[in-house]
């Protein structure tokens, strides 16, 4: 298909945003503490996680961009700030002195991930609310929502979220997390992978049965679609009137970090752009096949999906 035009498209991202941080090193011996390898480390990185990420990788793709969210008065929110504003970002991070900027430290030893460490606390319900009007306030100016739930307390107006955006004649785009998507209800795509997907509906038997357990739920849910991603089987798309397979683009998979930020991003973008919505699954099914194949949270850009700038 023709490359669409996405420097006009507008994506309004909400949620839990996280400071992702990498120390690399080389591992030689065992600890002689405990059966555990000594990392030496030789160099730092921090880059964008959660909905950060997201947001990120819809303005790699052209987009115009605004990114809400909570983070800590600490110095990985501050970090994150710049990061965002590093990379051209618009961003509205509210500052709640009770919060600790989530952050993901990961050490790397031989290419191979040894250990993450989290550090989290959820954000209070008084810089939640004052978000939440903010967000009212955002929807005029944009095309499309993304609300990326972590589950880290960012989202806890989700529902209403919803409810304004839908009125305000929004597509919403949601990256679940948990076993209720009671709270979903009324969004307009869903985009969980297997594992969270079975969370919610069971163990299925077979294609067929997995089939009818979605469409049931997305019926629940009142959705448009629901996008189920399956990792190296593709993904499936199911709408009223039935279910698209989606084939992975053959490469080689190195990590699957913020893999499912890269997809509701792309397929954000391609959305607000105007691309219709089997055709810009296929896009974000592109796009996902090109950051698993590089380390750590990453971006696919316009260039690397359509050749050019």
């Amino acid at each position: 298909m023709k490359a669409p035009d996405t420097s006009k498209a507008r994506v309004l991202v909400v949620g839990d945003v996280m400071l992702d941080r990498y120390w690399f090193g080389e591992v030689s011996r065992i600890s002689p503490e405990a059966p555990v390898p000594v990392v030496l480390i030789d160099h730092e990185d921090e880059r964008l996680g959660g909905a950060a990420n997201v947001a990120w990788n819809c303005k790699e793709l052209n987009a115009r961009i605004r990114l809400l969210s909570v983070v800590g008065r600490d110095e990985p929110g501050e970090r994150l700030e710049k990061l965002l504003k590093g990379k051209g970002i618009e961003a509205s991070l509210h500052r709640d002195r009770g919060v600790h900027t989530t952050q993901k430290l990961r050490v790397i030893g031989r290419k191979q991930q040894l250990l993450r460490i989290d550090f989290e606390k959820p954000p209070s319900s008084e810089v939640l609310a004052s978000k939440l009007e903010e967000f009212k306030q955002a929807l005029a100016d944009c095309d499309v929502v993304i609300l990326s739930d972590y589950g880290k307390g960012g989202l806890a107006h989700i529902a209403e979220m919803i409810r304004s955006a839908r009125r305000a004649g929004k597509r919403v785009l949601v990256d679940p997390k948990g076993d209720d998507y009671s709270r979903y209800k009324g969004a307009s795509i869903l985009t969980p992978n297997l594992a969270e997907l079975r969370e919610v509906v069971g163990s299925w038997h077979d294609e067929k049965d997995l089939g009818r357990r979605a469409q049931a739920l997305r019926e629940k849910l009142d959705l448009e679609a629901l996008l189920l991603t399956r990792g190296g089987d593709g993904m499936t798309l199911y709408r009223r009137g039935g279910a698209v397979g989606i084939k992975a683009e053959a490469r080689d998979v190195f990590d699957v970090t913020g893999a499912g930020d890269t997809v509701i991003a792309a397929l954000a973008v391609m959305l607000a752009a105007g691309v219709g919505l089997e055709n810009a699954v296929r896009i974000a099914n592109r796009a996902g096949g090109i950051v698993v194949g590089k380390l750590g949270t990453a971006a696919a850009s316009y260039q690397e999906l359509f050749g050019k700038g």
